[in-house]
């Protein structure tokens, strides 16, 4: 008998296993024809595994003391060398939960396994298998799925299975959010209750994906209250490894506490508190601030900057002595020769303002200021002439230097609008331009700077709230137009003054990083003394899963 009638027999015997079993009213009688079903998984004929790989799952839920069999002879065509034979074992697998749904987790791990698969006919039936089974039951497949990216016992996780199964996550399940996650109330919070497990170690850009997703859901939209942005506070302050002792060698802290801090301010801006943030940098951080990595510096100022704000004047009160002391060391005396670095005292007395302005008559003590509350804390009978001699002193040479530095920067504008029509070349063209928009930046620091400086010298000066100053680095707002979210709700030009990153912008690995726009060198040769500055984000060192770095791109 020829090969190819041995096949064609095996094939017809198969048929006639599989058309009893659909015509008999108690299949469970049949046992010897389903274990000749799974015996044909072993067989040397293509299409006969090919048929058994659609008989076993469909006969499967009549069976169940051969449940463990028949799943291990359907594994066998999954890893058949045969593409076909494993495209139509991984389509047949959701089949095994369709009636028992006891089997679902395991099977979800097995496709789980399989999203390694090179081929891509292949990887889009498992990622079809995935979904069916999402769809069958949502919740439960959800949390055998996430299971493959939590960190559990640090154990290591197979690192490209990882990667896959959070590219399925983020590419197939986070879109289908609004078909999957119903109801929504109960789903959300589900999934939320996943995600917030699977942090433990993450990179910057895996965190953000994360973050972004749980800021689209409902229970965190717009009509959320409080408590619920509270805990999304929560997640990035757990993130940020708030409750751990400083190290500031420990690079990779700085930046997920700067990263983090970043993120957070658009929680900030809608009521949750950055209390928890301020007592951290005002504790750690401020006190070695001159230590921070230099490019770090200015990072954390914007930061600070921008989420000065949404201070409580509880809060305000507590750290002005800190911020009003890193002020005065970047505020040089006439004299002294110091150094001057703009983006520094534009963020520091921005911040400055926003707290005092919560908090005013604690300037009293820090400043040398009169300004009457009624409380003890005025301390009026007092005499803080020196501080304020003092301080008023610093202003005045901040607003020299500044005035002298935009002088040159209006000259410097004024040159490149002549260079940029004398251009020829394209090129020519774009490194003028390039200028220009450092060259306006550098303006806009200079014009904040004196702008925030002139009603401090008053002896009892009115401080300026957060909507009559519209930081360097953060585009002019249109009132006609949307604003331009990014993590934080703004987009940010890199102010950095004073010689920033030589760096081009900066984008973090994975999806949805914010590019910034890095500010070149915009005060060269016009900053008193100088110090490099920016927003560029490159790339921290790893932690955790051998390696897995916090880079300074995502947010």
């Amino acid at each position: 008998m020829t090969e190819g009638s041995d096949e064609a027999r095996d094939i017809e015997k198969l048929y006639e296993y599989g058309e009893r079993l659909n015509e008999a009213k108690d299949k469970s009688q049949h046992v010897e024809d389903y274990e000749n079903i799974m015996k044909a998984a072993k067989s040397n004929s293509v299409k006969a595994r090919q048929l058994a790989a659609q008989l076993i799952p469909r006969f499967f839920k009549f069976f169940p003391a051969l449940s463990v069999s028949a799943v291990d002879a359907h594994l066998d065509l999954c890893e058949a060398e045969e593409l076909g034979i494993r495209v139509q074992a991984i389509r047949g697998l959701p089949l095994f939960c369709k009636d028992t749904p006891e089997h679902l987790s395991k099977i979800v791990d097995i496709l789980v396994q399989l999203l390694t698969a090179e081929e891509n006919v292949e990887r889009d039936a498992v990622h079809k298998a995935l979904l069916s089974l999402l769809r069958q039951d949502v919740k439960a497949s959800l949390t055998a799925l996430f299971k493959h990216i939590e960190s559990v016992d640090e154990q290591i996780t197979d690192e490209n299975l990882r990667e896959r199964t959070l590219s399925f996550i983020k590419d197939k399940v986070f879109p289908l959010k609004s078909e999957l996650l119903r109801p929504p109330d109960v789903m959300e919070r589900h999934i939320t209750d996943l995600i917030k497990k699977s942090l433990q170690d993450v990179t910057g850009a895996e965190f953000k994906m994360f973050m972004d997703f749980l800021k689209s859901l409902t229970i965190f939209g717009e009509k959320a209250p409080a408590e619920r942005i509270q805990e999304l506070i929560e997640i990035i302050e757990g993130q940020a490894d708030l409750d751990a002792q400083f190290n500031v060698t420990d690079g990779d802290h700085i930046d997920r506490l700067i990263s983090c801090l970043f993120m957070a301010i658009s929680f900030f801006e809608r009521g949750a508190s950055n209390g928890k943030f301020l007592s951290y940098l005002n504790k750690h951080i401020f006190p070695v601030f001159d230590q921070l990595p230099e490019e770090r510096k200015v990072d954390l100022l914007k930061d600070l900057a921008e989420s000065s704000p949404y201070t409580t004047p509880q809060d305000s009160r507590q750290i002005l002595p800190s911020v009003v002391q890193l002020l005065k060391k970047h505020m040089p005396r006439r004299k002294t020769g110091e150094e001057m670095n703009f983006t520094f005292v534009e963020c520091l007395l921005y911040t400055f303002h926003q707290l005092a302005h919560k908090a005013p008559n604690a300037t009293n003590s820090l400043c040398g200021y009169k300004i009457v509350t009624g409380q003890p804390s005025d301390r009026l009978g007092e005499d803080f002439s020196e501080h304020y001699k003092d301080f008023t002193e610093r202003l005045n040479c901040v607003e020299e230097l500044t005035r002298a530095t935009l002088k040159k920067l209006t000259q410097g504008m004024a040159e490149n609008n002549k260079a940029l029509a004398a251009a020829a070349s394209d090129e020519a063209k774009a490194s003028i331009k390039t200028q220009k928009q450092n060259t306006t930046s550098g303006l806009r620091t200079c014009n904040n700077i004196l702008a925030m400086t002139q009603p401090l010298h008053a002896k009892s000066p009115s401080f300026i709230d957060n909507k009559k100053i519209n930081l360097s680095w953060k585009e002019v707002q249109k009132p006609s137009a949307p604003s331009n979210v990014a993590a934080s709700g703004v987009k940010r030009l890199a102010g950095a003054i004073n010689g920033a990153s030589d760096n081009a912008s900066k984008k973090g690995r994975g999806a949805g990083g914010m590019q910034n726009q890095v500010v070149n060198r915009g005060f060269q040769g016009l900053s008193y003394g100088g110090r490099n500055g920016g927003r560029g984000r490159g790339r921290g060192r790893g932690r955790g899963r051998g390696g897995r770095g916090w880079g300074r791109g995502y947010f």
